[in-house]
């Protein structure tokens, strides 16, 4: 049976559950609270929930200064308007203020299809990560959305979360899901591609893994949620092991996940990196699955370029 639960929603129940019995966690969101799935925290904890209106500076600024009188701050906002309308804010207010902010980007990379260009977030990785003292992840499904979130409900550092629109296949299982903060996950081990990815591209990633492995071709697969700090670690050993590497975002070519994969492989241990990604052009109109297809960041098309990188090593 397929999964109908978006990622957006399991932040929306791990924070539920959380504020239960801890009522430091406050929640703000920028006349979002239905795109982001916020409404029944809202509604259960409007004591701990602010609206902020359209008005993404001032979420963000307002965030840091609950948080820098001890409250744990969680905001949301589309992707595309959190990470430039209030750039200036993550970086000053949150980051260099070293405060305790989640900023959730919902509805990121192309979730919004048909609207285009302006509500497309294909630039967000290489933002935020360029801000030093913030870190960046996209959870691949909504088990590891509960676990990440549950993490950072623990400590103290500002972060920014992306997730997308819809609901994604599940990686997980709900009684396995390893996680380990700021740890890629091996998905699988192969020693002719290692194909390393992140967010919604890690289970179209994985179905190409097993397309080539029909075909002879040895694919291991790396869930790399946590994109900043990339985990040098797990790179190097799936870079190591086998004879090329493929990366896979849902981001424009430049400045995320491909740049710095490549950028530790370059340093340390040199291999051929492909780096399949948005193009750096407005991308065409349609649902995520179609975009993805036409781009060849469905399985069908990362197989293909797999198996064409080793073909050419």
């Amino acid at each position: 049976m397929a999964n109908k639960i978006p990622n957006r929603q399991a932040i929306c129940d791990t924070l539920l559950k959380a504020a239960a019995t801890d009522k430091d966690i406050v929640v703000l969101c920028s006349d979002s609270r239905g795109s982001a799935s916020l409404t029944k925290f809202a509604d259960t904890y409007p004591e701990q929930f602010v609206e902020m209106g359209i008005a993404e500076q001032d979420l963000v600024s307002v965030a840091a200064g609950l948080a820098s009188c001890g409250k744990k701050a969680f905001a949301a906002s589309p992707a595309c308007f959190l990470t430039t309308r209030s750039y200036e804010q993550a970086k000053i207010d949150c980051a260099y203020s070293n405060t305790n902010v989640t900023l959730i980007g919902i509805s990121g990379g192309v979730s919004y299809g048909a609207l285009g260009m302006s509500h497309h977030s294909a630039q967000d990785i290489a933002a935020m990560s360029a801000i030093p003292n913030m870190r960046v992840y996209l959870p691949s499904d909504r088990f590891q959305t509960a676990k990440l979130v549950e993490a950072l409900l623990r400590d103290t550092k500002p972060a920014y979360l992306r997730v997308g629109r819809n609901p994604v296949e599940d990686v997980y299982t709900e009684d396995a899901c390893p996680f380990e903060m700021d740890k890629a996950t091996v998905l699988a081990e192969g020693s002719d591609v290692a194909i390393i990815a992140c967010g919604e591209m890690v289970r179209p990633a994985l179905a190409a893994a097993a397309l080539l492995n029909a075909q002879g071709i040895s694919a291991g697969v790396l869930d790399m949620y946590c994109v900043k700090p990339l985990d040098r670690e797990a790179v190097l050993k799936a870079a190591r092991g086998a004879k090329v590497v493929l990366t896979v975002e849902e981001h424009a070519p430049f400045g995320g996940l491909g740049s710095m994969v490549a950028q530790v492989v370059g340093e340390e241990c040199p291999r051929k990196v492909k780096n399949l990604s948005l193009p750096d052009a407005p991308v065409i109109t349609g649902t995520s699955k179609e975009v993805f297809a036409y781009y060849g960041l469905d399985a069908a098309g990362i197989a293909k370029s797999a198996a064409q990188l080793l073909a050419n090593c």
